[in-house]
């Protein structure tokens, strides 16, 4: 059955349906672990994949109408950062683009090529049946970065704006290549203060000047098909993460660049990644020193990957700008349902929970630092102070290959 035919039937619909069942009883698969507000989370979670994928690959995937979008609101996906914004634009195969815009005032971004498994007759085949087995050959979050390029290296006029020409024949400036099997671009957006900082403004078009048409169905069961795939791949995604990636990291933190790049990650940055396990009367102390970078910014997260709900509150995470130093330029991160009665170190409450992902994203660095994690009880780091540390069992964290 064709792409369209299977739409104007109701099949690609049903298809579709059928996918999000798959992914809501993907809960099964934990276990007993999920506590209760962990499986009120996940199901949340499936309706910010549903939201993200349709937003994605419905809306904003139309061959002759590229578009820049932000990610849906409060759809953080995979650890994403409260201090970057995400543009994304989708497209059905590689063309010449151009993007034209002002970068504001925020210090940095970065352009990003990707691709990902996506078989030709995706809209004309049924996936639904195939189950999670059908990720092996069809599988939208599988992304893979073929290329980059850095507002270091992009040429701004005085006021600020720019001009950068991505795909087509090779320039020698201002240039982001794409390969023949490229099927999206998302430019990170990196914030260090974001309230005193003008957002850049961006906009893309292709260059063969196209006129944008009406949509079709099979443009549709395309955007249905993917939507649904994205949600059944992201759940994948986090059970394969928590339960085989991070399974041995709980209360550490690895910097692995490969783990990083195999989700789309762009190496102009090291990115640790971790699991946390702690019980309300028990702390977990991180302390590192930050090397010459851009910007760092450590974080909490559900087992969903998402970020904790007191981020908009400025809780959950800790920053370059906002963090609290120590005299010798150290940082201490105390993890924990309730603050100790310390001075300095820097607090991220574990906002009603007792596990979660954690991460660690240095931007623009050449090595990450070591990093220490301490395990205590916290009336013991009340009482002792943050001498305790010195005479406590301690786990350090470094960078792996694989």
């Amino acid at each position: 059955m064709s792409a369209e035919q299977r739409l104007l039937t109701g099949r690609a619909w049903d298809d579709f349906c059928d996918q999000l069942k798959l992914a809501g009883r993907a809960i099964d698969r934990f276990g007993d672990e999920p506590d209760a507000q962990d499986r009120a989370e996940f199901y949340r979670f499936l309706t910010r994949l549903v939201r993200n994928g349709c937003e994605r690959f419905v809306e904003n995937c139309e061959p002759n109408r590229p578009r820049l979008r932000d990610v849906p609101w409060r759809s953080t996906i995979n650890f994403q950062s409260p201090d970057q914004d995400h543009l994304l634009c989708e497209f059905d195969e590689a063309r010449e683009y151009r993007i034209t815009g002002n970068r504001g005032t925020v210090p940095y971004f970065v352009m990003a090529a990707w691709n990902a498994p996506i078989p030709r007759d995706h809209a004309a085949r049924d996936w639904a049946g195939e189950g999670f087995a059908a990720l092996a050959d069809f599988d939208v979050t599988r992304l893979n970065t073929t290329g980059f390029l850095q507002s270091d290296a992009i040429d701004f006029d005085a006021e600020g704006n720019f001009e950068v020409w991505v795909g087509g024949a090779e320039r020698a400036r201002n240039w982001l290549p794409l390969t023949a099997d490229s099927c999206g671009l998302l430019i990170r957006i990196v914030h260090l203060d974001r309230a005193n900082e003008r957002e850049p403004v961006m906009r893309i078009e292709r260059v063969d000047g196209t006129a944008s048409s009406p949509i079709a169905p099979a443009d549709v069961a395309s955007g249905l098909a993917k939507a649904g795939n994205e949600v059944l791949g992201y759940v994948e995604l986090v059970r394969a993460w928590w339960q085989e990636r991070l399974a041995d990291l709980p209360n550490m933190l690895r910097f692995s660049r490969n783990l990083y790049l195999s989700n789309g990650g762009v190496a102009d940055r090291h990115h640790a990644f971790g699991t946390w396990r702690i019980e309300p009367d028990q702390a977990l102390v991180l302390s590192f020193t930050p090397p010459e970078t851009e910007t760092w910014i450590f974080q909490l997260c559900s087992m969903w990957q998402e970020n904790l709900d007191c981020y908009e509150d400025g809780l959950g995470y800790v920053n370059k700008l906002r963090a609290h130093y120590e005299p010798d330029g150290s940082v201490r991160i105390v993890v924990s349902a309730t603050r100790p009665a310390l001075d300095g170190g820097n607090w991220v409450p574990t906002w009603g929970h007792v596990r979660g992902g954690m991460s660690l994203r240095l931007i623009k660095t050449e090595t990450p630092p070591p990093v220490t994690v301490h395990l205590v009880q916290v009336e013991d780091l009340a009482r002792e102070g943050w001498g305790y540390l010195d005479n406590a069992q301690a786990l350090m964290t470094g960078e792996v290959t694989a």
